[in-house]
Parts: structure tokens; sequence; C-alpha cells
């Protein structure tokens, strides 16, 4: 039986980094054969060796591509993806011209005003025009680490009718993601060159752009009306994209607006897994040359021109260049500044408060008595499948932590037979003055991920400042972080409020057995603060609810060969609504929406009578958990010989920033300042504990745990220097919090 499937479009892409390298991974999946053209021989290599690997969470797939440095290209070039740095641009077109066919074009999915440079060398009808804002960023030789969704647009030079090449661009690149065709590519690009000088100016300092922007409005404001004053004058009709809004950013526009405006964007940053900005990995990483000095170049020409001035972004250029080569000077300072610059300072700095040096102090010269805990209690299997490892390990935690903080007030042990028992302590305040003298809720798990037995293999281990081992991150450094924040308040007779700590032994698995004890324990509780990992340093003020779906469809059976017609195939009817439920995607409201594995029939010549769908779903808010909700209630069959059964739950539920956790999170930070460093705060796709106290109605602080990374991997590890700053940062804010 011969193959009659279309052949693929082959693609020839120039650059083979975050861009680049997000699209080739997207086309080779899709079955078009690639070939990747990059001046890094140790990217080139990884590749040859081991595919383009795609890394999304804590997964990693990899595509097999075609890779080859410039010298060692053989060959003539058709469809030409030119990802290259726009400081590269001229080079890069200098080497495709002379082997770009006639009939041959090249795409700009760059950053920056390259359209007209790439025409020169290669002719205007053999140029495509595009905007791309695709967060993603190169985090090893061979390996793209994911960024979320953004936008791609395709066109022609300047606004020339859309042509076939586009429509089958588009088509192509749809296999990424929402790639659409438009006609007014210069209004996007130079909206991009707006929101770009906002991320240009958070590299200036080593924090989380959401949180960078949210806080420096005045400078990030007065940034993009100096952009937007060129784009007016040149007659630009600027074009929104993403969660960015150019209309409100322009000089003269209403300050009710400019907010609401920074309230989207700065939310939806922050459902971003890449919170930190290219430019920033560029100075701070790979220590090397930005290119968004080469891209404003021309804006700033351009406003010199036009005589329209341009301090704040001269600003951020010298400033990004002074960093090239000692990303150690990058501060917030030097956005104050910029808040200065605009006339409207924000106001950030709080005076030290005289109780946080000493327990800085305390903490740092009890360094490796923590680390000594850690390594005992990670020696503690604990998976959570395991119940009997469970048992020890609570039987461990029990005596430790009457070591460490005395016998508790009150201490109550809910067995579970199924899962790990969970364990309620009270503890009284010591002379809080707090008018809310309901206690603080510290929540943490004790099993891991971890089989019984990876210890044998995968044991504590130190390095330096680096701990490495089963459950090191997620979270046994958290808890280890929360008894010595106590443990240094009393030993310094400062104040604290009554706390009531609360671990259970299945979160691992989805808290079955113990959330409704978790919510129960809350109730009478001020706030919780969850000790799970930090993200990137960044406490948790959002999760997305998780639901966990099976969609099974009831066909009848029946001979495929001889008698075709006489079944109703499940197999048929699972694919049309696959497709149906793929609509209900929404990266923009933070809905995803993944078909993990799928499997139906029996034999090829059987038609299938039975098949299913493993779904797993995740929603940023409420409204969107319920159009969900609804959407798979309302699945019919398209075939109405076959019948659909939907079963499964919401897992989690939404976890949303409301005022009481903003509240939250702005304590959090004034203690951080007053410890000397920025915490920035983060949403996560991943859930926890977190998200049944919310929905509760809990204010929740999570993400207060451990600083490191590589959660339910061999790569898992935490931070020694980490453990002493979250430590004193858990006991700067109960300190806090017993006064106020």
């Amino acid at each position: 039986m011969s193959d009659t499937s279309p052949e693929r479009a082959a693609y020839t892409i120039v650059g083979a980094g975050a861009i680049g390298g997000t699209l080739a991974f997207a086309l080779a999946r899709a079955g078009h054969p690639v070939t990747l053209v990059d001046t890094d021989r140790e990217h080139v290599d990884a590749i040859r060796a081991h595919g383009l690997v795609l890394a999304q969470g804590d997964g990693r797939t990899s595509v097999p591509v075609t890779a080859t440095t410039p010298d060692t290209f053989t060959g003539r070039l058709q469809r030409v993806l030119l990802a290259v740095k726009a400081q590269a641009t001229k080079s890069a077109v200098d080497w495709i011209a002379p082997r770009l066919d006639p009939d041959g074009y090249v795409v700009s999915v760059q950053n920056g005003f390259n359209e007209d440079l790439i025409a020169q060398h290669v002719g205007a009808h053999r140029t495509v025009a595009a905007f791309v804002n695709i967060f993603a960023d190169v985090i090893e030789p061979g390996v793209v680490q994911d960024g979320g969704a953004g936008a791609l647009v395709i066109g022609e030079p300047n606004g020339a009718p859309l042509s076939a090449r586009v429509r089958d661009l588009v088509a192509d690149l749809q296999s990424w993601g929402p790639a659409r065709a438009g006609d007014n590519i210069e209004g996007y690009l130079w909206a991009k060159a707006g929101f770009g000088a906002m991320l240009a100016a958070t590299a200036l300092a080593d924090a989380p752009m959401a949180d960078l922007i949210d806080r420096h409005r005045p400078a990030m404001a007065g940034l993009t009306a100096e952009i937007f004053a060129v784009a007016d004058q040149r007659g630009v009709t600027l074009q929104a994209f993403d969660a960015f809004d150019p209309h409100p950013f322009r000089h003269g526009a209403d300050a009710t607006a400019r907010d609401a405006a920074f309230d989207r964007l700065t939310a939806w940053l922050r459902t971003q897994t890449k919170d930190r900005s290219g430019i920033w990995r560029d100075l701070a990483v790979r220590h090397r040359p930005v290119e968004v000095t080469t891209h404003y170049s021309d804006v700033i020409a351009y406003a010199t021109q036009m005589g329209l001035p341009t301090a704040l972004l001269r600003t951020v250029m010298d400033g990004l260049r002074e960093l090239e080569g000692t990303p150690q000077k990058m501060s917030e300072e030097r956005l104050d500044a910029l808040d200065r610059l605009t006339g409207q300072p924000t106001p950030r700095h709080i005076p030290a408060d005289e109780q946080t040096a000493p327990v800085r102090r305390w903490l740092a010269h009890h360094r490796e008595d923590m680390v000594a805990d850690l390594a005992a209690y990670t020696a503690q299997g604990s998976a959570s499948d395991d119940l009997d490892a469970l048992d020890a390990c609570l039987a461990w935690l029990r005596d430790w932590l009457d070591q460490r903080l005395g016998a508790p007030d009150t201490e109550e042990i809910l067995p579970r037979a199924e899962a790990g028992d969970i364990m309620i302590r009270r503890y009284p305040a010591h002379d809080a003055t707090a008018a809310d003298q309901r206690p603080v809720m510290l929540v943490g798990h004790y099993d891991t991920v971890w089989p019984t037995g990876t210890l044998d293999t995968w044991p504590f281990h130190r390095e330096g400042d680096a701990i490495s081992g089963p459950g090191v991150f997620d979270m046994k450094a958290g808890l280890v972080q929360a008894v010595w924040a106590l443990r240094a308040l009393h030993a310094l007779g400062l104040p604290r409020p009554a706390v009531t700590l609360v671990l259970n032994g299945d979160e691992e698995t989805g808290s079955l057995a113990s959330h409704e004890a978790i919510v129960e324990a809350g109730r009478d509780c001020r706030l919780a603060m969850v000790f799970e990992g930090a993200a990137d340093g960044a406490i948790k003020t959002a999760r997305k609810g998780v639901g966990l779906f099976t969609l099974t469809v009831i066909g009848t059976e029946a001979h495929a060969g001889l008698d075709p017609t006489a079944g109703a195939s499940a197999v048929d009817e699972l694919a049309h609504q696959i497709l149906r439920l793929t609509e209900l995607r929404d990266h923009a409201a933070g809905t995803t929406l993944n078909i993990g594995v799928i499997e139906g029939g029996t034999r090829s010549n059987v038609t299938a009578g039975r098949a299913g769908a493993h779904l797993d779903i995740r929603v940023a808010t409420a409204p969107e958990q319920q159009r969900i909700t609804q959407a798979l209630a309302e699945l019919r069959p398209v075939d109405p010989r076959t019948r659909l059964e939907i079963t499964g739950d919401w897992n989690r539920p939404v976890f949303e920033r409301s005022e009481p956790v903003a509240d939250l999170a702005h304590l959090a930070k004034t203690c951080a300042r007053r410890l000397g460093h920025d915490l920035a705060e983060a949403s996560v796709g991943g859930a926890s504990d977190g998200n049944f106290l919310a929905a509760a109605g809990v204010p929740v602080l999570d993400g207060i745990g451990a600083v490191g990374h590589g959660a339910h991997a061999r790569s898992e590890s935490t931070s020694v220097s980490g453990m002493v700053t979250q430590a004193a940062l858990t006991a700067t804010i109960l300190t806090t919090l017993a006064g106020k």
C-alpha cells in the first residue's frame, strides 16, 4: 500500500537560538524536513547527537533535524526562517543571498526592524515580514526551554496584500501555535518595540520581569511613550498582541486605563514559565553583548530626526552596555533612577528593622546545623506509596520536632488507611501584641515522589553551596527552614504568633486523603504559609487549578473488512472529540489542556468498540474552570451511534491572587527588603495544598520554602545560602505578624 500523504515543505532555519529552535522543533515534529544552520558548533554538535530538544516543565522531548554550521552547509536555500540576533543580520544575509533560489524567500522571525536590511541583500520580492513574541531560551547546547505561548504574525512587507506564500507559511507554522497572517506587521513591530523596551529595562536588575514592571510603572510608561511618539509621527497604526495593548501607553493616555493595562500585562507575564528576559540571560548567564542596543538605534535615530526626546530609552541602552561583562552591577537602583527621570519616583525602600540583622546573623551562625538536619531528614525515605516508610519518617519527624521546638501545646495524629498519616501540632504565641491573635498555619508534606531504594543510589550530597538528594527541594528543606525560623525567634526572645504546623503524607499523590483535614485545620488561622519550593526564589501567589479527566467513547465492534459499515468506530469518534477538546485551550487566559494518553481498539481489522483519552487541564481562574466544566458536560458525539462518558474531576481548585494574598505578598516583600534583598512573586502552573486553603478562603503565602530547582527530577537540588535567606525571611514575617 503506497503512502499518499502530502509531502511537507522543507525549511532552513538560520539561527538555532530561542526563536529559531522553538519553530524548528514545531515544524520538525509536524513532519517538515528542517535544516538548522548556526555558528555555535557545540550547539550544532549536540543537535546532531541527540536531536533538537524542547524542555517543558520537567519533561524533555527530542525531534531529529539536520544541523550544520554555515561553513559546512551545502546546497541551495528555498524557504528560510532567519532567526539570528539583530546585530548578526547583515552577516547572515550576506551568507544567504548567493545560496537563495530565485523563487525562494527569507522570513525575518527576529526581534527588531530587519526587513529593509534583508531586502537590500536578497530583494524586496524575496523578503517576508513577520512579528514574533515567543518566550523561550536556550538553556544548554541542543536544548530550548519552552517559555509559554506568544504571538506570531506573518505578512508581506509594507502592508502589501497577503500572498499564497504567506498563507502557506501560516498554515505550516500553526504546528507551533497561534500563527496567523496580517497586513500591518509594522504596527506589531512598533508595538513590540514599546513592550520590548520594558523587558530591556528589567534586565538592569536581577528580578522577575513582571515584578519589576509592576514596581516601576512610571519608568515603564515613560519608556513606551517615548517609542510610541516616534511611531505616531511615522504614521504607524499600533497593534495589540498577547496581553499587551499599546494604546494606553501613549502620551496623554488615560491614567486609569494605563494602570488597567499594567495589571493585565503583569498578570499575564506571571503565567509564563520564563520570568526573566533573554536580554537578562545574555548578560547574566551567557555573558555576551545584547542585541537590543541594535534594535533601538533605529528608534533613537528616527526620534533625533523628528526632534523627539528619548532620555529614558538612551539611559536604558547605556545601562545595558555598561552591564555587558559586569552583570554583578545589576541593581534595582537603576530602575529607581529611571522613575526619578520621569518626575514620578516610586518610593520603594523601607528602613531596616533592628530585629532583622540579629535574625539573619543567628541563622547564618547555625547554617551547618540546618544542613545537618536536612541531611538527617533526607535520609528518611518517604515515598508516597510506601506506608511503612511514611510511618517511620513521621516518627522521626515527631522526635526531631520535640528536640528542636520542644513539646507542642497539642498534637493530633490523624490516621489514614491508604496514605501517610496527618500530623497537626499547635505551638503557643510569645509576646504577640497583634489585634488578630489567630494562629499562623505552617503547611508542608513529608512524602516525596522518590521510590523506596532511591537513597541507595542517590544519597544526600553537598558540594559547596549546592545540596542534592531525593526530596531536598520538594520539600524537605522547606520544613527545616520553617523549624529553624521558629528556633531563631525563640533564641533571640523575639515575638511570634501562635503557630499551627500541619504535615501530610500524600501531597504528591493529590492530597486525596488529607485535603479536608488541612482545610479544617486552617479555618481558625489568619493565614497559611506553604513551604513548597520557591519559583527561582520567588513566592507563589497564584496557582492553576488542575483537572484530571478521562473521555471514554463507546462504539460498536464489527469486522472492518467483511462488514465495514456495520460498526461505529470509537477511535474515529475520539479523533473528532480530540479536535473539539483542543479548541478549549486559551493560553491568554492561562488555560491549558493536554491529552497525554490515548488508547483504543483491539485489532487493526476490527472496528474499535472502545477508545479513551486522559486529559490534564489547568486553569488560572474560577470562570475558566466553570467554562471548561460546562464544555466537558456539553460534549456530544459526532457519530450518533457512539456514546461519550466523562469521568474524573478537578483535583485542585484554582488558587487566585486575591486581595488578601496580595497583602501577604506585600508584607513578605517588605520583610525581604528589610533583610537586604528584593523578593519576587510568581504565578505557576503546578498545584499544592495551598490551592485547597485559598479556595476555602484562607489567605495563602506559597513557595516560601527552598530555593533550588529540579523537583521530581534527578537534578533536584537546593542552596545552603538559600536556606539561611528563606529561614530569615520566614522568621521576619512571623515576628512582624506578631505585632501586626
